[in-house]
């Protein structure tokens, strides 16, 4: 997978639930679910940018790249 989420560690190290997230945020938990394993396949701004304010992190400490296309990303490309 080329991007890396990093949410669970960041809810951990910050002793928040993940239902706490939701409600500040305004996510439900299934939306939420599907960025946390990693499995959506986009995310608004607007959402990363609350989530990242509710969380008091950068965009970068949620977020990484890990420099590998997946397989199907690369054949589109090609």
């Amino acid at each position: 997978m080329a991007i890396q989420v990093h949410l669970d560690a960041l809810l951990k190290a910050r002793g928040i639930t993940a239902k706490e997230l939701c409600k500040q945020v305004g996510i439900t938990e299934a939306n939420l679910s599907i960025l946390r394993t990693g499995r959506g396949k986009g995310v608004r701004f607007a959402t990363l940018n609350r989530i990242c304010y509710f969380l008091q992190c950068d965009v970068g400490e949620l977020l990484s790249f890990d420099g590998n296309l997946d397989q199907e990303e690369a054949e589109e490309h090609a």
